[in-house]
């Protein structure tokens, strides 16, 4: 099979691997498509070292190949999506129902094969069936919007109250485009204009750039979602956070924040963690909530590209102007 397989940073080349072959519990999966995350960037641009070349990617949808002989309810030709992260589900955090902070979870694209390839072996647990009903756009988009909901979730602001997006990446519109959704009144701001004008487009409000702390306290802000993904963008959204709101850390900023504790101590300011989803209940909620026609998370894909053009299509997945690029594997 084809796979585009990261040497090292900046170096990733289309290779022949040997085709995977599924273990009892697993599925052999064609691969249809995969969209490219932030943190394919990050390793991409050695943000974070792998210790060893690496097939990246985890956004993955496509079609069963092959069962393994243990595996009931699948057939060939059934299109899934893959949920990649796999709680080991014996630790104390997996036990307490905290398997997304489990420390000895599988990660797909990580350190184990990723879906920028042909063909990937996955447990079925983690394969999730697709109703007709869903169009290969939006099922592509699943996973990361799964990360949405799970951060909605995270919050307490109830419906219909004003809450603040930082940063419009994939992560940041999803959760834009869920919390429209859901009721509540959406705040963005993110550097980028032509983000910010997507998003008003879905219903969403711009923040101004001066008198933001005074703007929040005057609109009762709920809730601040933290999609940046770089400390400064921490720094201002904890300088300027209006009593009594929460602030949820969605984005993975691996510098230094700093806060002022007196602050947030005071004005009973909650710092919130946020980090991708709980299995089952957040995809199974993701996949329902596309289901039913409420939202349409493929809406924010802006460029496809066959794998054996993985280098643009991470050049332009870096540069920061893509809402969500996308590779075709077929």
């Amino acid at each position: 099979m084809k796979a585009a397989v990261l040497e090292s940073p900046q170096n990733i080349q289309v290779q022949d691997l040997e085709k995977p072959i599924p273990q009892a519990n697993e599925l052999l999966i064609r691969l249809r498509s995969t969209g490219i995350c932030g943190s394919d960037v990050h390793l991409f641009l050695g943000d974070r070292l792998l210790p060893v070349p690496t097939v990246l990617g985890h956004e993955g949808l496509g079609y069963v190949e092959a069962v393994g002989a243990h595996v009931e309810g699948f057939y060939n030709g059934q299109r899934v999506v893959i949920e990649p992260n796999i709680p080991c589900g014996t630790c104390r955090f997996c036990l307490q129902g905290k398997g997304n902070i489990c420390p000895n979870k599988q990660v797909i694209g990580v350190n184990s094969p990723g879906c920028f390839a042909e063909y990937i072996c996955l447990d079925a647990d983690f394969c999730w069936k697709l109703p007709d009903s869903i169009t290969d756009e939006d099922a592509v988009c699943i996973e990361p919007l799964a990360v949405a909901v799970h951060a909605l979730h995270v919050s307490s602001a109830p419906k219909q109250a004003h809450i603040a997006i930082f940063g419009l990446g994939a992560i940041g519109l999803l959760l834009c485009q869920l919390s429209l959704t859901k009721g509540y009144q959406v705040w963005v701001k993110d550097l980028n204009e032509e983000k910010q004008v997507l998003a008003e487009a879905m219903g969403a409000r711009i923040l101004p750039t001066e008198g933001l702390e005074a703007f929040l306290y005057d609109r009762e802000i709920a809730a601040i979602f933290d999609c940046v993904g770089v400390a400064k963008a921490t720094n201002l959204i904890l300088e300027t956070a209006p009593r009594g709101s929460e602030i949820i850390l969605v984005g993975l900023a691996n510098e230094s924040a700093q806060f002022v504790p007196l602050k947030i101590a005071r004005e009973g300011i909650s710092i919130l963690p946020s980090i991708i989803y709980d299995h089952p209940n957040d995809f199974a909620e993701t996949i329902e909530l596309i289901a039913q026609d409420k939202i349409h998370p493929g809406q924010i894909i802006s460029g496809r590209f066959p794998l054996d053009r993985i280098e643009e299509a991470m050049a332009l997945a870096v540069s920061g102007k893509a809402t969500k690029v996308v590779l075709d594997m077929e």
